[in-house]
């Protein structure tokens, strides 16, 4: 025991929201946190901007509104791996400024159009496949940096924290996106959401960061991919939990995109049933983030997926159909453990996957998860005109289970805190 530990006049060391709160002391895990606080309440804005602004353009209809999505989801999931690699490579920081412009100016362009009455779907389609990019960019940097500007004791109270302020800022982003929408317009809706990634670009221009653990710069993309790869496959209960949420995926992306509205519009009276769901849902992913601040499992993979055994509720009270007050409270349920397995599952990838190859093992992670939903949104139409929306409802909520599947696997039940050691060559060769 310290010498130190014994002395009276020792204040005694912070524990709890203290010790969390106090994390916004660290200079650059404040700008990081502040960064995304703004370009979230910026991005919650944006969907309701570009939705009622392609709506609204001569011709507008679901099928473009559909296009330009399709134009934004196709290049973040293509360009994710580039992503992963480059962010191994380069300061993560730095990739992100970038990202953060790039959207920026999207969204700049964007507005103008609409300001000046020349927008077209051909244009929103091109700036969406920018802003597309962006976001492949940005993410696999996003999960990298963390373990950069906190500490290793501090990586799960830091992740809940970025959690938290993304949740509160989206919820205000969209409820004044709806706002700004019906007085000004799409066009200065969208600006206000460029404003907020140039803010974000330039806080994080601001961040300054322990060093960097690279991948090697001489080395060719294909050869760092194949490492990354190395390294997501080492590990069971990685690869084996982003295969199961590709799947489960698909499940929320169909009924929660798609057939949730269309139930909502025949059982609840339309948007306003809906909207009070979603709301139960992110008012539970605020609390989700207060509860996995709170938590300190030994065993956090087994607690992660203990919680994604509810998140599915409501997709079966959607398929039922229940009361509209039980699928929102089921939502809110949902909405807290979808933040409890976010928190614990990006700290156990921070902890256990090597600093050099983080990003592009992230990269892996979203492209799995996110591989199949714009095949979800384009097929939940057709699944309902062949079976019926409550039966296509409950494929659904089967298939927005299988996540929990994952609860079966020894590695996934027994994996622990704290980092690990060893490369994915290491584990390979164990077999």
């Amino acid at each position: 025991m310290s010498r130190d530990a014994d002395t009276p006049s020792s204040p005694p060391a912070p524990s709890g929201w203290r010790k969390d709160l106090g994390l916004l002391r660290q200079r650059d895990l404040r700008l990081l946190l502040t960064s995304r606080l703004i370009s979230d309440f910026g991005t919650g804005i944006a969907p309701i901007a570009l939705a009622f602004g392609v709506l609204a353009l001569p011709g507008g209809d679901a099928s473009t509104l559909g296009l330009v999505l399709l134009c934004a989801a196709l290049p973040r999931t293509v360009f994710l791996l580039f992503g992963g690699v480059l962010a191994d490579r380069v300061d993560r920081a730095r990739l992100m400024v970038w990202a953060e412009w790039m959207a920026a100016a999207a969204q700049f362009v964007a507005a103008g159009l609409f300001l000046a009455g020349r927008a077209s779907v051909t244009a929103l389609a091109a700036l969406a496949v920018v802003n597309g990019i962006s976001v492949a960019l940005f993410y696999p940097s996003m999960t990298g940096l963390v373990p950069q500007v906190a500490g290793e004791e501090d990586l799960q109270s830091a992740n809940a924290l970025i959690r938290l302020s993304s949740n509160i800022s989206m919820i205000v982003g969209t409820a004044l996106g709806g706002v700004l929408v019906a007085t000004v317009g799409a066009g200065w809706a969208l600006f206000v959401d460029a404003i907020s990634f140039a803010v974000s670009g330039w806080l994080l221009f601001l961040v300054r960061t322990t060093a960097q653990a690279r991948a090697q710069a001489d080395s060719s993309m294909l050869t760092d991919l194949r490492e990354g790869w190395r390294e997501f496959r080492a590990r069971r209960w990685v690869w084996l939990v982003v295969l199961l949420f590709s799947i489960a995926n698909f499940g929320f992306t169909a009924a929660i995109g798609v057939l949730g509205p269309v139930r909502s519009l025949e059982s609840w009276g339309g948007a306003g049933g809906w909207a009070f769901v979603l709301s139960a849902f992110s008012l539970g992913t605020v609390v989700g983030v207060v509860v996995a601040m709170r938590l300190r499992p030994s065993r956090p993979l087994y607690v992660a997926m203990v919680a994604q055994v509810f998140v599915a509720l409501p997709l079966f009270a959607l398929a039922s159909p229940w009361p509209i007050v039980v699928v929102a409270a089921l939502a809110f349920v949902s909405g807290v453990c979808v933040d409890v397995f976010e928190v614990l599952w990006q700290t156990a990838l921070q902890q256990n996957i090597p600093r050099d190859a983080l990003s592009r093992v992230s990269a892996y992670d979203w492209l799995g998860s996110l591989a199949l939903t714009p095949i979800a949104l384009a097929t939940a139409g057709a699944l309902e005109l062949t079976i019926g929306l409550e039966n296509a409802l409950w494929v659904c909520a089967a298939l927005g289970s299988a996540a929990t599947l994952a609860l079966l696997d020894p590695q996934v039940r027994g994996l622990r805190s704290g980092r690990a050691a060893g490369s994915g060559a290491d584990l390979l060769a164990q077999g």
